[in-house]
C-alpha cells in the first residue's frame, strides 16, 4: 500500500516516519525542504502538489494546522480532489472544526472518495515514539479497513462516530488537557508561594485522585524549566477557538475553557506562543511573583 502524507511538521514528521518503519511506502509533501529531505533520506518519494500525492497513492493523510489549510489542500487547485481515484481515501488527522470535516466529507463522497476524521493527541514524545491516541470518525467499514495503518502511527485508536465525531473527541480532549495544565500551575505556584517544595507535591498527590497523565508529563517540565514545545501555546489556542466556536453553534457555555483561553492569548501576547503549553504556569508566576523549579 502506497501512502501519501502532506504535513512534516512537529507531528507529521514523526508520525510519517512511523509509517515508513512499518514498512508502507510513502510519498510525502511540505513546504519545509529540510523535513521533506529527512523523510526520503528515509526512503519516501516525494510530490509537487497535493493533486499529485493522490494521484500516486490509495491513501492521503493530512496533518495541518487547521481548517482553511485543509480545505486548501483537499479541495483547493492542484488539490487532492483533483487526482484522487475512486475508492481512495483521505484520512485527515488535523485538530479542525468538525463541521469542516462534515464539509470535505460531502465534496469527496460526491467524487467517489471516502473521508475519516482522526485527530490525535499526544504531543511529539508520543508522535515519535508512535503511541499516539487517535480519535476516529467515519463510516465503520472505511475505519476497519484502514485501522492498520492509523495503529502504525498510535497505541491507540477508537472511533468514535460518523464523520466529525474524530474532531469533536479532539475538542473534548483540548477541553480536559487545557483545564488539567491550568489546575496543575495553580497548584504548583501555590505550593511553592507557601514554602514547599513543588517535586514534593507532585510525588504526594500523582498517585491519588488528583493524579493524572497530564500532570506526569508536565509537572516535570515545568520543575525544569523546559518550555521547549512539544505542544505550542499557539496551536492550543487554535483549538480552543475552534472548541469555543462549536460550542457557541451548538448553545454549551464552556466559562473554565474561556478562562483559559484568555491565560493563553495573554502568553501569546507576552511573546510565549512558540512554547510548550505548559507554560501557563508563568501566567500564575507572573502574578504570584514565584517560580516553580526543583530545589537545586
Amino acid at each position: 500500500m502506497k501512502i501519501g502524507f502532506i504535513g512534516l511538521g512537529i507531528m507529521g514528521k514523526p508520525m510519517s516516519l512511523n509509517l515508513i518503519k512499518a514498512g508502507y511506502q510513502l510519498v510525502v509533501l511540505d513546504l519545509n525542504a529540510s523535513a521533506v529531505a529527512e523523510l526520503v533520506a528515509a526512503g519516501a518519494e516525494t510530490a509537487g502538489s497535493p493533486r499529485e500525492v493522490a494521484e500516486r497513492t490509495e491513501v492521503i493523510i493530512t496533518m495541518l494546522p487547521n481548517s482553511p489549510q485543509v480545505k486548501e489542500v483537499v479541495l483547493g487547485e492542484r488539490g487532492v480532489l483533483e487526482g484522487a481515484r475512486k475508492g481512495s481515501v483521505v484520512i485527515d488527522m488535523s485538530s479542525i472544526a468538525p463541521l469542516v470535516s462534515r464539509e470535505l466529507a460531502a465534496e469527496l463522497a460526491g467524487h467517489g472518495v471516502d473521508m475519516l476524521d482522526a485527530p490525535v493527541s499526544g504531543g511529539q514524545p508520543k508522535a515519535i515514539d508512535g503511541t499516539l491516541s487517535v480519535m476516529v470518525g467515519g463510516p465503520q467499514e472505511v475505519f476497519d479497513r484502514y485501522y492498520p495503518v492509523m495503529k502504525a502511527m498510535a497505541g491507540s485508536v477508537v472511533r468514535t462516530g460518523d464523520i466529525g465525531a474524530g474532531n469533536v473527541t479532539k475538542l473534548a480532549n483540548q477541553i480536559i488537557v487545557a483545564l488539567n495544565i491550568a489546575a496543575m500551575a495553580e497548584a504548583l505556584v501555590l505550593a511553592t508561594k507557601a514554602g514547599v517544595e513543588p517535586e514534593l507535591v507532585w510525588q504526594a498527590i500523582r498517585g491519588g485522585l488528583a493524579g493524572s497523565t497530564v500532570l506526569d508529563a508536565k509537572a516535570p517540565l515545568v520543575m525544569d524549566r523546559k518550555f521547549q514545545p512539544g505542544f505550542r501555546i499557539n496551536l492550543h489556542i487554535k483549538d480552543l477557538a475552534n472548541v469555543l466556536e462549536t460550542s457557541h453553534q451548538l448553545g454549551v457555555p464552556l466559562p473554565l475553557t474561556a478562562s483559559v483561553m484568555e491565560m493563553m492569548q495573554a502568553l501569546k501576547t507576552d511573546g510565549q506562543g512558540d512554547a510548550d503549553h505548559c507554560s501557563l504556569v508563568r501566567y500564575y508566576e507572573k502574578m504570584a511573583q514565584v517560580e516553580v523549579h526543583r530545589k537545586a
